[in-house]
């Protein structure tokens, strides 16, 4: 089993360097942290008395990975659910925020626990967690590495300037579908065919 840092600096190598995507709400980001993260953590690494791009350029490796342990997998909680669920809850609440949460809650609805869906990891959503893992402690990491899947190309049905991230250019699995399914067994994994005939719809 992975360690929190290990896990943690293995979302600082997905999320790479530097980047400023407009088409990415998140702004300047770098290795997974954004602007609007360091300017909530007063982050201000040159010292000029405001938190800009600058900033986020300065940020190091070992920087986002403090962060990420910090405030992404200990404050949210994401430590006290089941240990399966450990590295992709943690990965998404990285990538999506609160909806990684909303994504497992919405999951322990569909096996049939009565949990509100509100983003936050508590007593009820850790009993869940639980419990599921009581339930099908071989499948959990998977249903919820497919609730992810499915959460990802929803977003690019609503959003078309985020089906760059879903979609290759030459139509294959984009970033975001192949990180999900790093989370989940490859007898689960969409072919090829499968994965142009959900997208097919895009255009």
């Amino acid at each position: 089993m992975k360690t929190v840092t290990e896990i943690a600096q293995e979302i600082v190598a997905r999320e790479g360097g530097y980047v400023n995507d407009p088409d990415d709400p998140g702004g300047a980001t770098n290795f997974g942290v954004t602007i609007h993260t360091m300017g909530r953590l007063g982050l201000d690494l040159d010292g000029d008395g405001e938190i800009t791009a600058k900033d986020v350029r300065l940020l190091t490796r070992e920087q986002a990975t403090d962060i990420f342990i910090t405030h992404y997998f200990k404050r949210t909680r994401v430590a006290d659910l089941q240990t399966v669920l450990h590295a992709s809850v943690f990965d998404m609440y990285v990538n999506a925020g609160s909806n990684a949460v909303k994504i497992l809650q919405r999951l322990f609805v569909d096996m049939g626990q009565a949990i509100g869906v509100d983003g936050g990891i508590g007593p009820q959503t850790i009993a869940a967690s639980e419990l599921a893992y009581q339930r099908a402690p071989q499948y959990l990491a998977d249903a919820y590495g497919i609730a992810r899947r499915n959460y990802y190309y929803a977003l690019a049905d609503a959003r078309p300037k985020s089906r760059k991230y879903a979609r290759r250019r030459d139509g294959g699995k984009g970033g975001w579908i192949l990180r999900a399914e790093e989370f989940i067994s490859p007898k689960y994994h969409l072919t090829d065919a499968q994965h142009r005939e959900r997208v097919s719809k895009w255009g």
